[in-house]
């Protein structure tokens, strides 16, 4: 595990490059803090930052082929690494690491290299034969890759902050995609909120050869429904899951885990059984997982250690949050993450965590939407259509949005399980036009799913981009920025294979989500965790913007002269009074605009952590 940078330049010298490079990677230094190197060459500039897992060694990077013609950096971990070696017989191993599989891979199959890997990888290969950079992102977007291009520079790395030293980067903010961030709570584009700069799609691959970028996918997410027998299903999930979690477990030094009250952590926990967990909660007891943790934990025999996070301690790291990820995001499990990574950090390098499951398996209560009402789905479309447009011109009470939904089309509404503002809503609060619509962003995945189910469709756009960039992506930063792995079994190309293949009532029905998994997990699990509702990581924002101190730095942050810039903070203000004396629960709109006016000030007011 590791961070990667690198640049394709015939302009600046080797001295240039070196120094330019080593400013790129000691801005990702927390991704790897064990050790540091570089490739330079007239070309080319390659950067990595190590965090030894595997091999720890004679892993280092960039490493280079026995030819010398080949130059690997990598981010990540290749599973079947093992297996694959035993393949590649016709190249002398001078390692132990999967980052010497990838370079014997390259050299056998080419850029046909990642169909070939079980794991979580972003590397970036230099090929000086053909003058080729050829670079890969794992099938899911476990690990990060960002690029940037303009005019005549191409650069990458695995976060964007490492662009910042470079002379030719320029800084701008992406304005039009705040309206996009309101909606999501994240980016959900492959452009990011800094001109110029995207990240490589989850899946594809990129080739930048002689000055000309390319990029194309190696892999689709596909769902083909095989309704074989129940019980034999429950088998084979737990079989795949045993075996996931295996992999995961491959490591040089101790993995431990991430444990809340939940089924996907208790179910990751009782199969790898490490010898500790790590928890975090709260002082308001309807947010503390705390108690159900130590309780699995004590029943398996196993450590867990624990930490309450008070509400200045939350608050005291935002800035720093915002800054690991880049871009504003503003799930507010994204402090508690970082918070039980610290933890974690101070015992082990690697951890184990649930990520996933929900968007597999079906896990999501609007999920249950699709068998719950399905009396009402036999009303004629054109009657529901006509209910759903008088209910829009009534007060928003319980049952409305539900009779909104149901006379639309998926497409025209349905853009993950987490929205935040609506773009009725948005419209009100910013002072720019929308430019770009949430239509137009879910429109390619809604054309490639069309003739499945409502429910496969909803999973696609969550899998797409709920996990993908935000669920994903904040697991990764938060255990890098505490300088350790986050590895997450569900997260797996062959537990994907299998989750795909369920019928809707082997993943929702009228009493439960995620019926097959949950029987899956039974069989291991020795306390009740795999009843539990979902909660996440649940967090007490909601209350403590009642509170006079977080009320009060809220609403400061919304008078600042960028925050009238972009928003019509009037209507703010008026929804956080709202809010405080209890007429409206708006924390998640709030703290929605909190972030992103948090995240400016990092980035563009020169307050960079």
């Amino acid at each position: 595990m590791c961070g990667i940078a690198g640049f394709v330049s015939d302009k600046l010298n080797k001295k240039e490059k070196n120094d330019i490079l080593k400013k790129m990677c000691d801005r990702i230094k927390h991704r790897g803090p064990d050790g540091l190197g570089y490739y330079v060459d007239e070309l080319v500039a390659l950067g990595h930052r190590r965090l030894s897992i595997i091999d720890i060694s004679m892993g280092s990077q960039p490493m280079i082929s026995n030819d010398k013609n080949v130059i690997i950096v990598f981010n990540g971990e290749i599973y079947n690494y093992q297996e694959l070696k035993k393949e590649l017989t016709d190249y002398d191993f001078k390692t132990n690491s999967d980052t010497e599989v990838l370079l014997a891979g390259y050299l056998k199959w080419g850029i046909d290299l990642p169909s070939h890997l079980r794991g979580m990888f972003a590397f970036a290969i230099w090929d000086k034969k053909c003058e080729r950079l050829f670079c890969a992102r794992d099938y899911f977007g476990i690990k990060p890759f960002y690029y940037y291009h303009h005019n005549d520079t191409f650069m990458f790395a695995s976060e964007i902050k490492s662009f910042l030293d470079h002379p030719q980067f320029k800084k701008e903010l992406n304005e039009k995609l705040i309206p996009s961030y309101l909606s999501f709570s994240f980016t959900p584009t492959n452009e990011t909120f800094f001109k110029n700069v995207h990240r490589l799609d989850a899946g594809n691959i990129l080739i930048w050869e002689k000055k000309k970028l390319s990029i194309k996918p190696y892999y689709n997410l596909e769902f083909n429904i095989v309704k074989n027998d129940y019980e034999k299903t429950v088998l084979e999930i737990q079989k795949t899951m045993q075996e996931s979690v295996k992999y995961h477990m491959i490591s040089d030094v101790e993995v431990g885990s991430f444990l809340s009250s939940g089924i996907d952590s208790s179910y990751i926990v009782s199969l790898a059984k490490p010898n500790k967990t790590y928890t975090v909660g709260y002082d308001i007891k309807k947010y503390d997982e705390i108690s159900y943790a130590k309780d699995l934990a004590k029943r398996l025999n196993i450590k867990n250690i624990s930490k309450k996070i008070s509400k200045e301690e939350y608050m005291s790291v935002v800035k720093k949050i915002l800054y690991h990820m880049d871009e504003p995001a503003s799930d507010p499990a994204i402090m508690a993450l970082y918070f039980v990574a610290n933890l974690a950090s101070r015992d082990v390098k690697v951890v184990l965590s649930g990520e996933g499951a929900d968007e597999f398996f079906g896990g999501y209560n609007s999920y249950r939407e699709e068998v719950d009402y399905t009396w009402y789905n036999k009303i004629p479309f054109f009657i529901r259509h006509i209910i759903s447009k008088i209910a829009k011109l009534l007060p928003p009470v319980r049952g409305i949005n539900f009779l909104v939904r149901r006379g639309e089309k998926l497409e025209n509404y349905y853009t993950g399980v987490n929205p935040i503002w609506n773009e009725k809503e948005i419209k009100k609060i910013l002072k720019e036009p929308i430019t770009i619509t949430n239509k137009e962003i879910t429109k390619p995945i809604y054309d490639k799913y069309k003739d499945k189910s409502r429910l496969i469709k909803m999973q696609a756009i969550d899998i797409h981009f709920w996990l993908m960039k935000d669920i994903l992506q904040k697991a990764d930063r938060m255990t890098m920025a505490n300088s350790i792995e986050g590895r997450v079994p569900f997260v797996d190309k062959e537990v994907f294979k299998i989750a795909s293949s369920l019928p809707t009532e082997y993943k929702v029905t009228k009493e439960n989500t995620k019926v097959a998994l949950r029987d899956a997990a039974k069989k291991v699990i020795p306390n009740e965790s795999y009843k539990k509702k979902k909660l996440g990581f649940p967090v007490p924002i909601r209350e403590w913007l009642k509170e006079d101190d977080v009320y009060n730095e809220v609403k400061q942050t919304f008078e600042t002269k960028t925050a009238n810039q972009y928003f019509n903070t009037d209507i703010l203000i008026h929804m956080l009074d709202n809010h405080k004396n209890g007429k409206q629960d708006n924390y998640r709109k709030l703290w929605n605009v909190y972030c992103f006016l948090k995240w400016y000030e990092v980035f563009f007011e020169n307050e960079l952590v």
